[in-house]
């Protein structure tokens, strides 16, 4: 097991949490834990597969093929440029790469480097980019030539960047020579142990400019243990992640599950609904990862016209399950809809299983996980968990991240006083260990005074069958403060007033306090870097429309 003399060993020169603190109190325990889950790190475990199973797919984006032979050999040789390039160990390095192989090669050879990953999602705008480099702290940039039409260099202009390092678009391209012997012994010693750092991640960054996650493999080793015993995974199966590989979701079920099992993972530079159910049935795929949006959205895309008799579940989260489209996913499909209910910063405190009742797996969070030790916490403080709440969501447990990077502030409010890490999300808890989300803490309309659920608003409205997809947001209201917007996708050929919805909601008995006072058609809803809606966005557009 690997042991740390003091929390300060783990973060650079003044980014470490405050002696004393909350934070650095909660970090001590989280490194207390490493070691438990395993001891082989995704270096050592990669490295494993390109001796045991040499010639099988490690990564697949469209015809491009990396066996795990390829992915140790490749990673090797961009660890040895970072090596040359003069990177001292534990280094941040910003890593601005789409989905596919290349991210994938960068990140495990950073690993190998022994060099931190700021990870900056591919969407990501010029000031998304520069704030995340700066937070983090990065002295060089992994990218293409390009970033959305943009020469990087203008991006980054003025940042201060030792390094930068421009990938081809195809890493058959790459010419870079492998390690010498006495380089591979460096590396050797540079590569990162399970506890220390290895990625910094932002929040979604929907509602202002986000912040940097700390993350170390101990927690994704744990995370890994939770899904293979959820999903009922075995390295037979074939995932395909339609996460960006930055975020928390795709952590698990890309960079760090199917690699400890030794199974492929189908990856997409861009997210399209029909290549998706293209590429579930050429490559057989079993398992597959996603937001709501994005399997709505493959719903739309009319499903029965593919062979999807492979596809045995579909992991979701970050969000309420809406329950009609993910019954007709599942009955469309044949596969399971499971999900894990947390964040990027507290892991998982909930999941759903494989053997759940289908009540359970769609109307419900899951069932909590005893080792998060998940509380509940009214408005006031009081620790409501007894009572089975509502309150928000917290937990102190081995799936959690290390905290915020170098931002005390966001720290403190990160915890509560007495340490536990809280979510923002409004639950309850029945008396059979049961989560049920009935509201993120910052996603209320407030009318006249009384708090509206945005996420019960689009759980009613999403049920008209003229609504493809939905998000229900605040606009200024003289009288009220605020009024009910839902803004609408269509589904193809079809129409919608606001009375018609109203009539609907009406007759299926929903609360006139949750009927939309106004409604909006839209082509497509914006959405942030995670891949959720980008609510912020919205109401913008709403005020100033």
């Amino acid at each position: 097991m690997v042991e740390f003399s003091d929390v300060t060993d783990l973060f650079p020169r003044g980014t470490a949490p405050a002696p004393g603190s909350v934070h650095e109190r909660y970090v001590a325990d989280r490194l207390a834990e490493v070691g438990r889950w395993g001891t082989d790190t995704l270096v050592e475990r990669v490295r494993q597969h390109a001796a045991r199973i040499p010639d099988r797919p490690a990564f697949i984006a469209g015809d491009d093929r990396l066996t795990w032979q390829a992915f140790d050999d490749l990673s090797d040789r961009l660890a040895a440029v970072l090596l040359r390039s003069g990177l001292a160990r534990g280094e941040r390095v910003g890593v601005l790469l789409p989905d596919g192989v290349p991210v994938h090669v960068a990140y495990l050879a950073a690993q190998k480097a022994g060099v931190v990953v700021v990870a900056v999602g591919p969407r990501a705008g010029r000031l998304e980019l520069r704030h995340l480099l700066t937070v983090g702290g990065a002295s060089a940039l992994i990218s293409h030539a390009e970033h959305r039409g943009t020469p990087i260099g203008e991006l980054v202009d003025g940042l201060p960047l030792r390094i930068r390092l421009e990938l081809p678009m195809q890493l058959t391209d790459a010419d870079w020579p492998e390690p010498t012997v006495a380089e591979r012994q460096q590396l050797t010693a540079r590569a990162l142990g399970l506890g220390e750092i290895h990625l910094l991640n932002g929040t979604s960054g929907t509602t202002g400019m986000p912040k940097c996650v700390v993350h170390n493999q101990n927690r994704w080793m744990y995370y890994h243990e939770l899904a293979v015993e959820a999903g009922a995974f075995t390295p037979d199966d074939v995932f395909l992640t339609l996460i960006p590989a930055p975020y928390g979701f795709a952590q698990w079920t890309a960079n760090f599950t199917p690699t400890l099992l030794g199974s492929p993972t189908v990856v997409m530079p861009r997210f399209n609904a029909a290549t998706a159910l293209e590429l579930i049935e050429r490559e057989r795929v079993t398992v597959v990862c996603c937001v709501s949006t994005q399997f709505i959205m493959m719903l739309n895309a009319e499903p029965d016209r593919y062979d999807l008799s492979s596809l045995r579940c579909m992991f979701t989260g970050g969000e309420a399950i809406p329950f009609e489209r993910a019954a007709e996913f599942e009955q469309r499909t044949g596969a399971q809809v499971l999900q894990f209910f947390g964040s990027n910063e507290t892991g998982a405190l909930s999941r759903t299983g494989t053997t759940d009742s289908r009540d359970r797996r769609l109307r419900t969070a899951g069932r909590i996980i005893d080792e998060m030790n998940v509380r509940l916490f009214a408005e006031d403080g009081t620790d409501v968990t007894a009572s089975g709440g509502p309150g928000q969501a917290a937990c102190a447990g081995p799936a959690t991240c290390l905290g915020y990077f170098n931002d005390a502030e966001a720290n403190e409010r990160l915890f509560t006083p007495d340490g536990w890490m809280l979510t923002g999300d409004i639950c309850v808890r029945d008396e059979e260990g049961y989560l049920r989300v009935v509201d993120r803490k910052s996603d209320f309309i407030i009318r006249g005074g009384k708090n509206v659920s945005a996420a019960a608003v689009e759980e009613q409205v999403g049920t008209h069958p003229a609504v493809a997809m939905v998000a229900a947001v605040a606009v200024p209201d003289p009288t009220y403060g605020e009024r009910v917007c839902a803004v609408v996708v269509l589904r193809p050929g079809a129409t919608l007033d606001l009375d018609g919805l109203r009539t609907h909601l009406g007759a299926r008995g929903v609360s006139p306090e949750n009927w939309p006072e106004r409604l909006e058609i839209v082509d497509e809803l914006p959405r942030g870097s995670g891949g959720k809606v980008a609510k912020a966005e919205l109401r913008t557009r709403l005020r100033t429309g």
